[in-house]
């Protein structure tokens, strides 16, 4: 007998699952069963919130020693639209980018543009890669209002799962448009799925941590069960980095 196990890992961040897998020799009734727990335990995988795929990504490139920087405008630089927002932030990014990759530093992103809650003045929180010179070098870049500075916190009050959340507070004005945008350059999250034996343990590796206790679950019926966990790994943000495309040139 064997079951599947699906892993996803997106730098510290790990979520597991372990579910049946259908036998030949299991009666109809059985396989059917299994069947609906393989659906689910596949259908918690497949994350369908927006704020559980962003938490992956923001996860598999930011840690905190990065920064998570929310953009203002003054009065005289306030944009009246999303599109002229979207220009604008644009802009800033173009210019980050030139500055970095002058200093031989690579420039990674993710951010949000918001406008419904408080005073209703268009902003954008934004994360961003640290290279230990940042702060004014922000600040000059952006130059069309204030620039506020916070930690990203990873440990039981606030982490990747509400700061994910956060971002995605606002919901979308018009339907399909995205809610963060990100650069070319992020890390994806790896996913995996092979078979195991049935009865293999879901454990978390030493020194490893969950977050809240609704990260692991054992979901049971009369044809098994299947289990998932969601953990943080001690050490260094481990990011994989996508390999370079190069073109050959015409001669």
């Amino acid at each position: 007998m064997s079951k599947f196990k699906r892993i996803i890992t997106a730098g510290p961040l790990v979520v597991e699952a372990v579910y049946p897998a259908p036998h030949p020799r299991d009666s109809r009734a059985v396989r059917h069963g299994k069947k609906q727990l393989s659906s689910q335990a596949q259908q918690m995988m497949n994350l369908k919130y927006a704020y559980q795929k962003l938490e992956l990504l923001i996860a598999a490139n930011f840690g905190p020693k990065d920064l998570f920087v929310t953009l203002t405008y003054d009065d005289e630089h306030l944009p009246d639209s999303r599109q002229a927002a979207l220009k604008q932030i644009k802009a800033f990014w173009k210019r980050l980018r030139k500055v970095r990759q002058s200093q031989e530093e690579e420039l990674r992103y993710i951010y949000v543009t918001e406008h419904k809650h408080g005073e209703g003045r268009w902003h954008h929180h934004c994360l961003l890669n640290a290279t230990g010179s940042d702060f004014e070098q922000i600040r000059q870049v952006w130059g069309q209002g204030g620039v506020e500075f916070r930690a990203i916190r990873v440990d039981k009050e606030k982490h990747y799962e509400t700061l994910a959340r956060y971002l995605c507070k606002e919901q979308r004005d018009q339907l399909g448009l995205r809610l963060w945008t990100g650069s070319r350059n992020l890390c994806k999250p790896v996913r995996e799925c092979f078979r195991v034996p049935d009865d293999t343990p879901l454990r978390m590796p030493p020194e490893s941590r969950c977050i809240r206790l609704e990260d692991t679950g054992d979901v049971r019926t009369a044809y098994g069960h299947y289990r998932y966990i969601k953990y943080i790994t001690k050490g260094k943000l481990a990011v994989r980095r996508p390999k370079a495309k190069y073109r050959r040139r015409k001669k």
